[in-house]
């Protein structure tokens, strides 16, 4: 798929795919439609959660849902939009339960928790879900409002708000493209992180002298044996999650 993040379809006919008007698609000759634009949507998902992004193409989509190849473009004009329509769809498809009155952390904790979860379900997103330009759908809306809504009682002023809304998800997305890569390793070599430190520890053992390396041996050898590997996907997601809540305590408390 040539498109590689969202916001790159033409505006007026993303926004009207996106919230609903059936004008929005190419009207073409020929028979009536046998499928709905949602199943469009479901189909390009099923392929990019199943065998990645490179797989979504607009003749495998048709192949999918049963239309030809040429016909799949009477849904949706182009690959652009196809892939905004995606991501909106899994946004608006996230629970929203009610916030309770339990302190602005365990909101935002649940928040990271929530796009973590996403984006570790559906990996391709970390690679086209672009913070800058999000798809302007009713998905992306709603889970807008209702991020927004964690921050209340913070004391934080509305471009203040947006921008640590932000910053959280920006850390999540980071993260997670980091769990993606460790994954993507040990799948890669067949061999887990463990099976590999092994293998060069022989090595590591003569190289890494600790008369010329001494916070690299000790501080690797501790981190090491704490993680069970160099890195951690959930050490990390707690230690990083933690350091970006006191981040933005400090910014609240000065409020």
């Amino acid at each position: 798929m040539s498109t590689t993040s969202t916001g790159s379809g033409e505006p007026s006919r993303t926004l009207a795919l996106l919230w609903g008007d059936a004008s929005a698609a190419p009207r073409r000759k020929g028979p009536g439609r046998s499928v709905t634009v949602e199943q469009v949507v479901d189909a390009a998902l099923s392929l990019a959660d199943e065998e990645g992004l490179a797989a979504v193409t607009m003749r495998a989509v048709a192949e999918r849902v049963g239309v030809s190849a040429m016909s799949v473009y009477t849904y949706v004009p182009g690959k652009a939009e196809l892939l905004d329509l995606m991501v909106d769809t899994l946004y608006r498809r996230m629970p929203r339960p009610a916030w309770r009155r339990s302190g602005w952390r365990p909101r935002l904790t649940k928040v990271a928790e929530a796009n973590r979860q996403l984006l570790t379900v559906h990996p391709w997103l970390t690679e086209v879900a672009a913070l800058s330009r999000p798809p302007l759908g009713p998905g992306v809306m709603d889970k807008y409002e209702h991020e927004l809504a964690a921050f209340d009682d913070t004391g934080l002023s509305d471009v203040d708000t947006d921008a640590a809304l932000t910053y959280l998800l920006g850390f999540v997305q980071s993260h997670v493209r980091s769990a993606h890569d460790a994954q993507r390793a040990t799948t890669d070599t067949a061999m887990s992180d463990e099976q590999w430190w092994a293998s060069n520890q022989p090595l590591l053992e003569r190289a890494l002298d600790p008369a010329h390396y001494p916070r690299a041996a000790r501080i690797g050898s501790a981190a090491g044996e704490a993680q069970g590997s160099a890195w951690s996907a959930d050490a990390a997601w707690n230690f990083g999650l933690c350091c970006t809540l006191d981040g933005l305590a400090a910014r609240i408390e000065r409020k």
